[in-house]
Formats: structure tokens, C-alpha cells, sequence
């Protein structure tokens, strides 16, 4: 393999570092690669043709006091598939975070499980306000542009699709909403190339709704009005509404007064949603209520005659106890999907009764789905979910969810060999929805290696057809996304330079 060092990062963490979250599956990165033609095994399809990008919480210096792992820089890993052949790319995203950090030589940010006044001179973003942006949890591509987030708002991070290189922040012609920032899952519109996004604080008003067109400029802007902060997480769209939500987990308030981020679940009180016209005022919108929980991750939703149908995961445990386990096992409780036991779910939200419905889809314990990209907003059939290793948050299986008929289909990987959220990649010229590839990254704790999978969607359980040698292990991680070369602008023609971080 011919790997091309293009730059590294300062990393202070020590050598005989047990933390269990920066050490074996989750062993952060801190060399830049490039690679321009990656060995397979196996034959790649030449009619995969395009980008697979996928963030990672991936630290560079010990935490204050507490590691939790959204606390890691983002990092981007790109795999991209042309003519029958790969490359890879990974870089640091360069938020003012991590520049900062790298200047620095160590922390200057409290963690998610620290203290706030360990950073008392330091400045963060939106729901928490003390908290560096990590731009480390979500990726799109919108307008030839990859943009990464942060699950506690912040600046969206410009990215080249091909290369990972940061290209700066998104501006929308001096509209960002700076004060509040953008929550991590905004939603790419691949019908009309809009993005919908949403925001939250800890202050009034605690929740705005926007939309940006395919010229980058922030054509709407409005408050959803919520009865105190809220923990939203991610949102929902068909094509003519947004689906935003207040569901019954968030901050305690009196606790949250005196500074400290406690998350409680609220049985008592209902999950909420908001309906709003994509292009619709404040006063349009309508509200519905259901079964208490609290959802992660939504899949899609669709309009079905004067009903909305939104999928997303239901946790029948929103709140583990804290029982046995390691520490870290009681600690980071609210990762082990085993103890939360999210499940796909339906909502009916029907527009002229204001009524909620709602089923269980499956009794499969699974998250981080995926559709065909093609089908967001409009009617899908398949999620491509990851089925989890109980007790930690790693990725141990995929399963195919076929939402008409109640089918799964799965692939459980070997024993310790864990996979990231997994996109799905319509083949050129795909005529029906799960006609194309899955595609995924691992991490093989037995061979020490990481490779891009590369999956039938039809036929799942086959195993894949073709495995991508990547240069180095990959780190554990959250999100990812796909797109098709005819998205990226200049596509097969760019040299897919690097730039070095410099320190």
C-alpha cells in the first residue's frame, strides 16, 4: 500500500492510557493519510461510484479530569469508489477548538462528564455554553460540500468531500446563527438540495428551526417554542413539513440552575412533537402528543394521505440504572443500547384529528439506521441499522429491516470486530431501493487492522463483496454518510491534495 503522511497532531495522552474509551476499538488517531489506490480484496462494483465520510471522536490530550467519549476532535475518514477502485483520506476537522488545544499543548475545555468550572475562562457553544466544539458527532454533504456538527450545537465545518481538508465555517452570507450555533443531524433535501436544521439552548428561546437553499443562504428562520430546555437530538422531514420534538429527557431544572448537567427521564409526562410547513411561521405549527420515551436517532419520515409517518428508535429505558458493571460500564450507561433497548418504531401523526398512533416494528434491538438517501422524506420500505456488543457502545452487526413485510436480514460480525453507522450507496442507474451497496468501516481488534466493507444491500447476510484495505486502525465513531459522485463538483478530475496541520 502506497501511504502518503501528509500531517500529525500533538498528542499528549499517555503511553500506559486505560481509559476504555481511547484504548482498543476507540485508540484515537494522530497521523493525517492519504491513499490513492487502497489494495481490495475481493472486486470492487464499478458502479459504486462516489464518497463514504465518516466522523470520529478522536482525542489528542487528556481531559481535565473525566474522559467521556463525545468529548474527542472530530476526525473525517473518506473512502471513495471509482472505476472499480478506492481511496482514502482522513483528516482532523481544525475547529478554533482544536487549534487552540494544539497551541496550547493540552486541555483548555471542561468535558461533558466535568466539571464546568474547570473551564472558567473559556468560552463554549449553545445548549451548554461551556463546552468546546468538537465538530466531532455528525457529517452531511450539501452543495459539493461536506459539513461536520456537534450534538451540542456549534459552527458548522466546511469540508472538502474528497480530501477531509477543512475549507473553513459555513457562513450563509453572514446569517449563521452565531449565538446559538447548529445541532448535529441536520437534513439534506436530495429532491430539492435544501437544508433543514435545528438548534437548542439553555435559555429562552430554547429551540429555532431553519432552512438553507442551494445558493448557502438562510431563507427561514423560526422559534419552536418549548416549555424549558430541552435535549434534542436529532429531527425529522417529509416533503412539505419538518418534525422537530420535545421529549421527556432533559436537564433538571434546578440543577441545570446551579450549573450542573443532569439528564433525567420523565415518564410522567408525554413525547411531544412539533409539525412545522418547511417553509412555515411559528404560529403554523402543530403539536402531537404520544407514549413517553426518548428517540436518539429518527429514520425518515413520509407523508401518507393526511397522516405523517415518522420512524425513528423508541428506548424502552431512556434512563438505565446504574447497577453493576465496571465504573466505566455504570458511567457511560447511557451508551449501552442493551440497557436502553431502542427498538424501530412508528409514530402516525394524523393532520386533520391531531392524533398520534403508534407500533413497535420489531422487537430487534438496533440504532444508528440509515435509508437509501434518495428516499428521505418520502416513503422507504429499509433501514440499515447496527446491532450493538452489550455494555459498550460498539458496533458488533448490521441487520436490514424490511418495514412492509417485518423481515430482518443480518450480518453479525466476528467477535472483536466492530463496525461504524452504516451508509447506504444506490448503485449508477439503481431502479428500486435497496438497489445498490452498504458500505461500512471496521475496526479488527484481532488483526489490528480497519477495512471498508462493502455489502449487496439485497443481500445482506451474503457478507461482503469486496473489503477495502485501509493504512491504519480506525477509531471507533459515530456518524456517516454517503454521496454519489455527481454531488461532488469536480469529481474524477481533482487530485486529492492534502494540506498538513503544522505542528
Amino acid at each position: 500500500m502506497d501511504v502518503e503522511v501528509v500531517g500529525r497532531a500533538l498528542s499528549t495522552l499517555p503511553e500506559d492510557d486505560d481509559h476504555p474509551y481511547r484504548t482498543g476499538p476507540w485508540r484515537p488517531q494522530t497521523v493525517e493519510r492519504k491513499v490513492d489506490d487502497c489494495p481490495v480484496i475481493g472486486e470492487l462494483p464499478t458502479d459504486l461510484d462516489g464518497v463514504y465520510l465518516r466522523n470520529t471522536e478522536n482525542p489528542v490530550h487528556p481531559s481535565m479530569s473525566v474522559y467521556h467519549p463525545f468529548d474527542g476532535d472530530g476526525m473525517v475518514h473518506v473512502v471513495g469508489f471509482r472505476d472499480g477502485k478506492a481511496f482514502y483520506n482522513n483528516r482532523f476537522v481544525r475547529t478554533d477548538g482544536f487549534l487552540a488545544e494544539q497551541a496550547a499543548g493540552h486541555a483548555l475545555w471542561a468535558g461533558l462528564a466535568e466539571d464546568p468550572a474547570k473551564s472558567p475562562t473559556q468560552t463554549g457553544w449553545g445548549a451548554r455554553g461551556r463546552m468546546k466544539d468538537a465538530s466531532s458527532t455528525d457529517i452531511v454533504v450539501h452543495n459539493g460540500v461536506a459539513l461536520s456538527s456537534f450534538y451540542q450545537c456549534g459552527d458548522l465545518y466546511r469540508l472538502d468531500p474528497r480530501t477531509a481538508d477543512t475549507l473553513g465555517k459555513a457562513g450563509w452570507n453572514g446569517r449563521f446563527p452565531s449565538d446559538v450555533g447548529v445541532s448535529a443531524h441536520p437534513k439534506v433535501d436530495e429532491h430539492t438540495g435544501e437544508l433543514l436544521f435545528f438548534n437548542y439552548a439553555t435559555t429562552a428561546p430554547f429551540m429555532h428551526y431553519g432552512v438553507v437553499d442551494t445558493q448557502d443562504e438562510l431563507v427561514h428562520y423560526v422559534d419552536i417554542p418549548l416549555p424549558g430546555p430541552r435535549l434534542p437530538h436529532d429531527m425529522a422531514f417529509t416533503e412539505h413539513y419538518a418534525i422537530l420534538n420535545d421529549l421527556p429527557l432533559f436537564w433538571e431544572p434546578a440543577a441545570l440552575a446551579a450549573g450542573k448537567y443532569a439528564a433525567r427521564f420523565h415518564p410522567e409526562m408525554p413525547s411531544r412533537f412539533a409539525v412545522i410547513p418547511r417553509r412555515g411561521q411559528t404560529s403554523d405549527i402543530m403539536w402531537f402528543e404520544a407514549d413517553p420515551t426518548y428517540v436518539l436517532h429518527w429514520v425518515n419520515a413520509y407523508e401518507d394521505g393526511d397522516e405523517i409517518v415518522l420512524d425513528g428508535f423508541f428506548q424502552d429505558n431512556p434512563e438505565p440504572p446504574i447497577g453493576g458493571g465496571t465504573l466505566y460500564q455504570r458511567m457511560f450507561r447511557f451508551l449501552d443500547n442493551d440497557l436502553m433497548g431502542p427498538r424501530l418504531h412508528r409514530w402516525r401523526l394524523n393532520l386533520r384529528t391531531g392524533q398520534a398512533t403508534e407500533q413497535r416494528m420489531t422487537d430487534t434491538v438496533s440504532e444508528f439506521g440509515m435509508i437509501n438517501g434518495t428516499h428521505g422524506g418520502r416513503r422507504h420500505r429499509y433501514t440499515y441499522a447496527a446491532t450493538a456488543l452489550p455494555g459498550w457502545f460498539l458496533f458488533n452487526g448490521l441487520v436490514k429491516h424490511d418495514l412492509d413485510t417485518g423481515a430482518e436480514e443480518r450480518f453479525d460480525l466476528e467477535e472483536g470486530v466492530f463496525a461504524s453507522e452504516t451508509a447506504m450507496a444506490p448503485r449508477l442507474g439503481s431502479t428500486s431501493e435497496d438497489d445498490g451497496y452498504l458500505v461500512t468501516i471496521v475496526s479488527d481488534m484481532n488483526r489490528d487492522l480497519s477495512e471498508c466493507l462493502v455489502f449487496d444491500a439485497k443481500n445482506l447476510a451474503d457478507g461482503p463483496i469486496a473489503r477495502v484495505q485501509l493504512p491504519e486502525r480506525v477509531s471507533s465513531g459515530t456518524h456517516s454518510t454517503w454521496a454519489p459522485g455527481s454531488a461532488i463538483p469536480g469529481w474524477g478530475t481533482a487530485d486529492h491534495a492534502a494540506s498538513a496541520i503544522g505542528v
